[in-house]
């Protein structure tokens, strides 16, 4: 399979699957023009150490205060309130 139409997309989806669990890409096609390219989704990389050092440097740096749980949902009831009005319920 090296193209799908979207009006294909319901009906050959099954086919698109397979396709792309083999790792192939197919072509969108939407009014006789190429719109896009379809292609399997790359793994991602796990952690390692040195990755997981990086992002507690980084949080470290960030110095983000540390919230309760009771101080997290005042401060997402007041913008709520801010948001949509006190008539929220």
């Amino acid at each position: 399979m090296n193209y799908i139409t979207t009006t294909d997309l319901r009906t050959k989806s099954s086919e698109l699957i397979e396709t792309l669990k083999k790792g192939g890409s197919v072509s969108l096609i939407h009014r006789s023009k190429i719109v896009g390219e379809i292609k399997p989704a790359q793994e991602p990389k796990p952690l390692t150490k040195e990755g997981i050092a990086r992002i507690k440097k980084l949080a470290k740096e960030l110095n983000l205060p540390k919230l309760s749980y009771k101080e997290r949902e005042r401060r997402y009831r007041r913008h709520l309130m801010e948001k949509y009005g006190k008539d929220l319920s």
